[in-house]
């Protein structure tokens, strides 16, 4: 099941790619330092200022966790083919010893491999998922819902600034999160039947408006 998700949004990813940039894997686009900036921002969410007091926002601490998946696993697509890349993922994945621990030293060590090697310490984010109490298939799940959500975006407008994020006085996350609540994560054209969703509740906003 693992290997079935992972080729999965491996495939989202290269095609969420190929949409912003048809020659994505040519240009050399600096996935790494994404993953260090979002990193540093899921910190603020965890918190770590010890002058003030502060309540980790462990909602905001998984989008930024999902976020830093969409970079790490262009970063994997650079190394061949979706289904090849899936199996050596599965297998590191399956291979990994980890258990509950200091999240923001784990963060760290993360952060820190990520910037020494450009590329994507897999076993230090399933670390970090662990540290979260965060299951491979709500990661799934979040991943699949943001993705879709990007690619509807960029069909709609985002790269030109014609889209709204507002619809019938909501923030079209909240549509998503409303909508995926609705679907089976598990049916193989999840994806598919989540933007097609996004797409209707869309067509249905906007025609009110008009």
């Amino acid at each position: 099941m693992m290997q079935q998700q992972l080729q999965a949004m491996l495939a989202l990813q290269d095609e969420i790619n190929t949409l912003v940039n048809e020659n994505w894997r040519e240009q050399g686009f600096a996935w790494y330092r994404a993953i260090w900036v979002e990193s540093a921002e899921l910190l603020d969410h965890f918190g770590w200022k010890w002058w003030k007091k502060q309540q980790p926002d462990m909602d905001q601490v998984k989008l930024e966790l999902v976020d830093i998946w969409h970079f790490g696993l262009s970063l994997e697509l650079q190394q061949g083919a979706p289904d090849q890349v899936a199996a050596e993922m599965a297998a590191e994945l399956g291979a990994a010893d980890t258990q509950p621990g200091d999240f923001r030293e784990h963060l760290e060590a993360f952060t820190l491999n990520t910037l020494a090697s450009r590329q994507f310490d897999l076993v230090g984010f399933a670390q970090l998922l662990v540290d979260t109490g965060m299951s491979f298939d709500e990661l799934y799940r979040r991943y699949v819902g943001k993705n879709v959500l990007n690619r509807f975006r960029q069909d709609n407008g985002y790269q030109d600034g014609s889209y709204v994020k507002n619809w019938a006085g909501r923030e079209d996350n909240e549509h998503l999160a409303e909508l995926s609540a609705g679907l089976d994560a598990s049916s193989g054209d999840y994806s598919d039947q989540l933007y097609r969703a996004l797409a209707s509740r869309y067509e249905e906003s906007t025609t009110t408006l008009a």
